[in-house]
Order: structure tokens, then sequence, then C-alpha cells
């Protein structure tokens, strides 16, 4: 790569799908970039806008009300799945949480007969079930190589552990090969039964982890930053993380952890 990296950043519906802190993933991406030199920009695309897939390296999907998410869930289709599918598979980020996350998958159902079309990124089904919300702090293992997370016994690696908090409604269903983002150490998950969490297929991610997410995550961040760059997360330069790595330690033990 000749010259300092470039993030070209796409905040998808961010005037709809925000109502989760979303902008706070946001800022954390642009400063963590900031205190590295590495260049940040950031477009939004709402309803009616096109993308184009060679122009953005992240893509970022936030949470939204029913409404707003059927709207979403409606353009997605006619204006953006086409080049999102192929931005996907030339190795950009897509990040979905909450929301957007339901919305990278096939389908989510919101009352019986009533279903809204995904845009099918993820092999992943959302559907509304009798029962409460699953709402609260959460905290899980993930496994996206490196050595981030609550550290090591006896030799034995560190676990990378993502936390936050969930609330949703929706139960989201993973297809039977693929890959949930992670294992659920405390919390509810992606059905508040089967023990896992998100879903990811390569550079496309969906979680429930809000609050927002890279605040309390900021391992994370960096893993996002470098994965959209091509690059390995050891390659970015270290920061000081004192008060990243507090906020971290707090989201955990939140958690029960």
């Amino acid at each position: 790569m000749s010259g300092p990296p470039n993030l070209r950043v796409c905040a998808l519906y961010p005037d709809l799908m925000n109502i989760y802190a979303d902008r706070g993933n946001l800022l954390v991406l642009a400063r963590r970039c900031e205190w590295r030199g590495i260049g940040f920009a950031l477009a939004g695309s709402s309803l009616g806008d096109t993308v184009t897939p060679a122009a953005h390296d992240l893509y970022y999907l936030g949470g939204g009300q029913d409404r707003d998410q059927r709207l979403c869930a409606e353009d997605l289709l006619t204006h953006k799945a086409e080049a999102l599918h192929e931005a996907a598979a030339q190795g950009a980020v897509v990040l979905g949480v909450c929301g957007g996350y339901q919305l990278l998958g096939s389908s989510y159902e919101l009352a019986p007969g009533d279903v809204l079309e995904g845009v099918g990124l993820v092999d992943a089904r959302t559907v509304r079930e009798p029962g409460p919300r699953l709402i609260g702090n959460v905290a899980i293992e993930v496994d996206l190589g490196g050595e981030h997370g609550t550290g090591g016994r006896g030799g034995e690696p560190a676990r990378q552990v993502l936390a936050g908090f969930e609330n949703h409604g929706g139960r989201t269903h993973l297809g039977a090969g693929a890959q949930p983002l992670g294992r659920v150490l405390s919390g509810h998950g992606n059905d508040g039964r089967g023990g896992l969490e998100g879903v990811r297929r390569g550079n496309v991610i969906g979680t429930y982890l809000h609050g927002p997410l890279l605040p309390k995550n900021a391992w994370f961040a960096d893993w996002l930053i470098a994965a959209a760059l091509g690059l390995d997360p050891g390659e970015l330069a270290p920061l000081d993380d004192a008060l990243e790595d507090a906020a971290h330690r707090s989201a955990l033990a939140a958690a029960g952890l």
C-alpha cells in the first residue's frame, strides 16, 4: 500500500437506523484512524440512494424502529442489495447491529404473515416468538484471530470477548452452515436458548450487541479497520488504550464477568 491508508465508510440510513447510539460506533472508527494518521472518509446512503461497491471499504447499518426498518428493508432490496453483495465479495466489511443485523439475513417475520425480506448477505432468519424481549448486558466469546480479550490461564490463548447490551424482540435463527459471531458467556444471544450470538460470513458481521458496541470494545474497532483495509490488526500502530480498556472492563463487569 503506497502512502497513508484511507478508510472509506458508508453509513446506511444514518437518519433512520441510529437509535442505539450508532453514531458512537462511527466516531470510534474515525478517532482511531485519526490517531494513527489513517485517513477517514464518511458518506451516508439513505432511502433512494444507490451505492457503488468499490467506493467504500466498510458499510455500517445500525438499529431502528419497526416502521423505519420496514422502509429500509424495501429500499435495500430495490437500490442496494446487488451492490452490497458485490462489495462483500470484494472483501469490504459489512457490519449490521441489532435491526441492521436482522436485515442482513434472509427475512424478518414481524408478525404472522408480515415478513420483511432481508438482503441475504448471511444465512439467518428472524422471527417474533411468544415471550419477553431479550434485554440486558451481554458478553460473548469470539474467535477472530489474535489475543485480545480477558486473558488466558495456564498457557491457554487469551479469549476475545465482546461486551455490550441487547434489546430485541426478534429471535434470530442461523442456517445449518452459518457461523455465529460468538458463544454467549452472559446474556441471551440470538434466540435466548442456543447459546450463540450474531453471525459472521467472512467480513460480513451481524450482532445484537450495542450500547454502543465499539466504545466498549476498542480492539474490535481495530479489527474492523484492519479487515476493511486488508491489513492484519498487528500492523496498526498501537494506541494508549487505558480509558478504552477501562470501558471494556466495566462492560464485562456489567455482564457479570
